[in-house]
């Protein structure tokens, strides 16, 4: 263990362990193998998803650029932990520096965050579109999409700096075990020297925060499309609204279904196992899946997608 000794009583960590999934040689290589699977499916599905939409000029709108830079997102979203975690697979002493530590953090959680403001403004796009069709073009211009894209991406990164800063100038003391697969808040506090309960209490409230109230601003968009499309006339247009709004419903309780177990449930969320599997699903399972539940529900993106793969193979 890195520490060095101040003026006080204290030692000091200058690194932590990363104890991630704490089990036999041969089950780390099968995970490493497994979760090296998976990280490669993940960045070439939402990298296949980016390609295809920004190669195809009749997807510029409002509704693939959203998606875009969804898919975009969750390919650095996923890579701000997982190259850690597999080289952690096949390390002994899975150590990670303090920096390196707190850019992980602050990486995961502000793409998290971007991530959240990014669904909802999807979600009220797609109330816009179903709910006032008539004044949707002049609404959702290009312009404006490409604002709110900006805002979420700035906010994301913004969000959760200033108690990010406050924790890395606390003192750790030791131990530098970090029984989790990321480095996240939780186990941090509890490696502190002295308590921090300002400081916990804001990290915990900005947490709460972009999670329950993107969520009841994306659970009111809906409810308000379900009576929109409930009242249309035409069931061709039912079933055309449900489709559109499926994959976006689909993703949204991937990703909120997880962390509503590390929030919602303290009996489960205060479980050690249980809280590195809900971070392994929101971490890493929903944004494979993402592109799989896009691609799959949506035609204009399947024929991209085939447009894409036919130049590529004539390359």
């Amino acid at each position: 263990m890195n520490i060095s000794k101040s003026n006080s009583s204290f030692t000091f960590v200058r690194e932590f362990i990363l104890l991630g999934f704490s089990c036999k040689w041969k089950v780390q290589v099968l995970l490493f193998s497994f979760f090296t699977t998976t990280y490669a499916l993940t960045l070439s599905g939402n990298g296949a998803i980016v390609c295809a939409l920004r190669c195809d000029q009749r997807l510029h709108t409002p509704m693939y650029i959203l998606l875009g830079n969804f898919s975009f997102l969750e390919i650095w979203y996923v890579s701000s932990t997982v190259p850690k975690m597999l080289v952690n697979f096949l390390s002994e002493n899975k150590i990670i520096s303090f920096a390196g530590c707190f850019l992980q953090f602050y990486f995961f959680f502000s793409l998290g965050t971007s991530e959240c403001f990014l669904l909802t403004v999807m979600a009220f796009d797609r109330y816009l579109a179903i709910c006032q069709p008539l004044h949707y073009p002049n609404i959702m211009t290009v312009p404006l999409c490409t604002k709110l894209v900006i805002i979420c991406w700035l906010f994301g990164f913004l969000w959760f700096l200033i108690p990010i800063v406050l924790i890395s100038q606390m003192p750790f003391c030791g131990p530098n075990i970090i029984d989790h697969i990321v480095c996240d808040p939780g186990p941090l506090f509890m490696l502190m020297c002295t308590s921090a309960p300002k400081t916990q209490l804001l990290c915990y409230t900005l947490s709460s925060m972009v999670i329950f109230g993107n969520f009841i601003l994306i659970l009111g968009s809906y409810s308000l499309v379900l009576l929109a499309v409930i009242r249309m006339p035409s069931a061709t247009g039912r079933h055309k609204a449900f489709s559109t709004c499926g994959s976006h419903l689909a993703v949204v309780s991937l990703f909120y279904g997880s962390l509503m177990i590390m929030y919602v449930s303290p009996g489960l969320g205060n479980s050690v196992g249980m809280q590195k599997i809900a971070t392994l699903f929101y971490a890493m399972v929903t944004p494979l899946f993402n592109p799989l539940i896009y691609s799959l529900r949506n035609k204009e993106i399947k024929t991209a997608l085939r447009k894409l793969l036919g130049t590529v193979t004539i390359i």
